[in-house]
């Protein structure tokens, strides 16, 4: 059965984080992102859940990793929009993740720390951060930060994604292929984004049951099949290439395969 693990609130509600010392307050509500891919490496078990929730109440697709080592791999193999990065981490430390990572991608990252010392916020911005937030911090803060981050360059354009004749645009919420408008559901279009996003990636259903019903997924439970049946019915069925294929055992995954019909 699926679990609800985080309740909705109203529009413009603030949940308080009265319990953590690092996390001021977090404002909740719809967010406008899109499903962009974050990533968070942060080893404090409150303060990364509720940056996660937080991220993910707000429109983001998030991943969270509590160890310097495993999220620098994440990192170097996943297909990220940004990166949230502690500085001081079991495994590696923030400064050598970096390090590491700047020298095979551009990825922007947001440095968080307790040291509020100018020398480190120096190290980290010269070492390739993009931006540099000491604990204790406001929600509305990071969000903004990642925000701006987002807003540069390039990354304005991951609105649009396409695969063959398949093109979704997060601006308009608009789904067509091969020129014909597909009519989706909320939860499709959400489905179809994150499937579309993360091309050539085999995704679980566990993944998919969080982040498109954000719910715990149980394997008793059909619902992502369903949805999957009902989404391919509207993607593939009527055309001669298959987009959307099952792995058995693993998940799903929307690509282009060889045998597919021309």
């Amino acid at each position: 059965m699926l679990r609800r693990l985080r309740g909705s609130r109203p529009v413009g509600a603030t949940h308080i984080a009265a319990d953590d010392k690092n996390v001021i307050a977090r404002p909740s509500g719809p967010g406008y992102d899109g499903w962009m891919h974050l990533l968070v490496i942060e080893d404090e078990l409150k303060l990364g859940d509720y940056v996660r929730k937080g991220l993910t109440e707000s429109g983001f697709n998030v991943d969270l990793s509590r160890d310097g080592s495993e999220g620098l791999g994440m990192a170097l193999t996943g297909n990220y929009d940004a990166i949230v990065l502690d500085v001081m981490l079991p495994g590696i430390d923030g400064f050598k993740v970096l390090e590491v990572l700047r020298k095979s991608s551009s990825t922007p990252v947001l440095m968080l720390t307790a040291r509020d010392d100018v020398a480190d916020r120096v190290k980290g911005l010269e070492s390739g951060a993009d931006d540099y937030l000491a604990k204790p911090f406001a929600f509305s803060e990071l969000l903004a930060r990642i925000r701006a981050l987002l807003r540069r360059g390039s990354l304005q354009e991951s609105t649009r994604f396409a695969l063959a004749d398949l093109q979704l645009d997060l601006t308009t919420r608009r789904a067509t292929r091969a020129g014909k408008r597909l009519d989706l559901t909320a939860k499709e279009f959400a489905l179809l984004s994150i499937l579309l996003r993360r091309q050539g990636q085999v995704l679980s259903r566990a993944l998919l049951a969080d982040q498109v019903w954000d719910m715990n997924f149980d394997s008793e439970t059909n619902v992502v099949e369903v949805a999957v049946r009902r989404l391919r019915a509207k993607i593939d069925d009527p055309f001669d290439a298959k987009l959307l294929h099952t792995v058995r055992g693993m998940g799903y995954v929307l690509e282009v395969r060889d045998d597919d019909p021309p």
